[in-house]
């Protein structure tokens, strides 16, 4: 297949995990990225907006091009969306919190990408994910992510004690989340359903002054008094 030569490119640009300084957390390279770039693909526009003023205070508002992207997007409206890169121009795509694409609905503006030609530029920043690994202590060179778990007690128990199986079997990290207001509750139903010894971090406000990350066996989770409650939070569980 002959790749068109005028295209723009789509750039993935981190964005923060929360209210910290930037120039803690983001390479330069995010604010030369926004510096040129006009049309955006975002979760939530104020959010959007806010974050580029916040990197780059100097920004034309009323220059930005913004197309929300979120579960209710209609696939139909995902080439719109791209349409500046086919016109040669560049598309910054930005996740609400984080790196776009992981777990993150920008994923398929990105497989739209590729089908395309359009190159795809990755930037550096925070991964929740891939930042709770690193420090849980647990196995890096075999893991899953396996995103939100049931909302129903039997089945959330189900599911626990199968990823506590697979993570035995497989020696490998299982990895999930959960809405922040239901993050004690799934904490909750995590020491009622896991075997003692097994072990579970719990990584909570990555990157802020507030965060916590700390790596215990459950029957030592459950002496612990410890609130989740509306704090963005990776759990990670593995059965050595």
């Amino acid at each position: 297949m002959k790749i068109p030569t005028n295209l723009g490119k789509l750039y993935l640009i981190p964005t923060l995990l929360g209210e910290i300084n930037p120039d803690e957390v983001l390479p330069i390279t995010i604010n030369r990225t926004i510096n040129f770039i006009e049309s955006y693909i975002v979760e939530n526009e104020k959010t959007a907006r806010k974050f580029i003023k916040t990197i780059n205070p100097d920004k034309i508002q009323s220059s930005l091009r913004l197309s929300v992207l979120n579960k209710f997007t209609q696939v139909s409206d995902h080439i719109e969306m791209i349409k500046p890169c086919l016109e040669g121009k560049n598309v910054g795509l930005m996740s609400e919190a984080g790196c776009p694409a992981i777990a993150d609905p920008g994923a398929f503006i990105v497989k739209l990408a590729h089908e395309k030609g359009i190159q795809v530029v990755p930037l550096v920043g925070p991964s929740s994910i891939l930042l709770a690994l690193m420090a849980s202590g647990m196995n890096g060179q075999s893991f899953t992510f396996n995103g939100y778990l049931p909302i129903d007690k039997s089945e959330k128990k189900t599911v626990l004690k199968n990823l506590e199986k697979l993570s035995f079997d497989k020696n490998q990290s299982q990895i999930f989340i959960e809405t922040p207001y239901r993050n004690n509750k799934l904490l909750e139903d995590i020491l009622q359903s896991l075997q003692p010894n097994t072990h579970l971090c719990i990584a909570a406000d990555i990157t802020l002054p507030t965060e916590f990350i700390k790596t215990h066996r459950v029957q030592d989770w459950k002496k612990i008094a410890i609130d989740l409650h509306n704090r963005p939070t990776i759990f990670i569980i593995h059965k050595f």
